[in-house]
């Protein structure tokens, strides 16, 4: 690769790897044409040996054993392809439903959940590896350059981190021309300027063309997966979610582990078209910009566990843990999934989800999913208190003419005042 498509070298941060430091470096690899060119670009560049890494989140219709053979025809030294699935859903999305977990009052995270954990494998098998450097595809405009690099800085001091497309000044037409120099096979085959993707189990982003034209209504191609809701089923389904201390543990009274339950889910939200957020985001970078997100495990297990949450806890419960679920979203989208703070919320998040155990109904039509039954053992909610129809027992109607103008004293006093001075 010419000189000229690198610009001069500056280290702004201590973690970033200077030329003459990088001998072996795990990258990043999802096998599209970014990571492909990336491969080959850093062996000529750093005259270094490149160790690749695919991380398995649940992203849909992938073929491991064909991404990993094309990192080995590339050059790569090795290949490695790890099923993390298991433990995203478990130790990722499990504590981002405990925490309502979502930024900007639509992105439920999952990109945000996923770069920690991929930036934690990647400490693990560059150690493995012998490598002493890692690489990623991330771009200087984006959350994810945060979310990984910082991870990296925090778990492995000792080891650096190379981000070439934030320096190398190629665009998608000087990638594909580098790809067609050097026999870099296309995903896909297409040259034309595709959608850019990114999913795992909870949920698919698409970003680039004309999303970025805010006046630009979605064009119907962007959704592979979800279907249209225009074109979804005529007759409602409802789905039942089970939570056992805030952990979805069964969907229509089956238990399932958490990845099935999700795969599941997503596949019947999918099916009534649900989860279609379009949306508008300010990233930490300063920058604000429209995605447009596909989400159905997230809109149907979400406002469940949300509601069920309301269900079991106390009008300061749940007045309270509102600042916490979006402070906890904040860090993780804010790439500070290793701040203890994070972890300090996540000891409050289990103590009240020890009481979130019960039954949640949603209904699904053509888009929408709302509660519509509710069921617990451990209920703040007692049918005879709250009926129109009785009165008595731990409930005296009569004391709440004395409760209301003790509740009502203060203001009544402030605004008397106000209005003696406006008078």
């Amino acid at each position: 690769m010419a000189e000229q498509n690198r610009t001069p070298h500056t280290r702004t941060a201590s973690y970033l790897a200077e030329p003459g430091e990088v001998h072996r470096v795990l990258l990043l690899y999802s096998g599209g044409l970014d990571t492909s060119v990336m491969l080959k670009w850093i062996q000529d560049e750093y005259e270094a040996e490149v160790v690749a890494l695919t991380v398995n989140l649940g992203q849909p219709g992938e073929d491991y054993d064909v991404v990993q053979g094309k990192a080995l025809q590339l050059g790569a030294v090795a290949a490695e392809v790890v099923d993390a699935r298991e433990e995203f859903a478990n130790d990722f999305v499990v504590p981002a439903i405990k925490a309502n977990a979502v930024y900007g009052l639509g992105y439920p995270l999952f990109t945000a959940l996923g770069r920690p954990l991929i930036a934690k494998l990647a400490v693990e098998y560059a150690r493995k590896h012998g490598c002493d450097t890692i690489a990623h595809g991330c771009t200087g405009k984006g959350n994810d350059q945060v979310r990984i690099e910082a991870t990296v800085a925090t778990l492995a001091p000792e080891l650096k981190v190379i981000a070439p497309v934030r320096g190398w000044q190629m665009g998608r037409e000087e990638e594909i021309a580098y790809a067609r120099e050097h026999g870099i096979p296309i995903k896909g085959g297409a040259e034309h300027t595709p959608y850019s993707i990114d999913d795992n189990l909870w949920g698919r982003s698409s970003e680039g063309r004309w999303i970025e034209e805010l006046d630009h209504a979605p064009d119907d191609d962007v959704f592979q997966l979800v279907t249209r809701p225009e074109l979804a089923p005529d007759e409602p389904e409802i789905v039942t979610v089970a939570f056992e201390r805030g952990v979805p543990v069964a969907l229509n009274g089956e238990r399932l582990g958490v990845v099935e339950l999700l795969e599941r889910a997503a596949e019947i939200g999918c099916r009534h078209g649900i989860g279609i957020v379009d949306h508008i985001e300010d990233r930490i970078v300063g920058l604000k910009v429209r995605d447009i997100y596909e989400v159905p495990a997230a809109a149907i297990i979400l406002p469940a566990h949300a509601e069920l949450e309301r269900l079991v806890g106390t009008i300061h419960q749940n007045q309270f843990k509102g600042e916490l679920d979006r402070k906890w979203a904040y860090l993780v989208y804010a790439g500070l999934w290793w701040e203890p703070l994070r972890s300090d919320l996540d000891a409050y998040m289990e103590a009240v989800n020890a009481q979130v155990t019960g039954t949640i109904g949603m209904k699904l039509f053509k888009g929408l999913a709302r509660v519509v039954t509710r069921e617990s053992p451990n209920a703040v909610y007692d049918a005879a208190l709250s009926t129109f129809e009785t009165s008595g027992g731990l409930f005296s109607q009569q004391a709440s003419p004395g409760f209301i103008e003790l509740w009502s004293l203060q203001s009544r006093m402030a605004h008397r005042l106000r209005t003696q001075d406006e008078g």
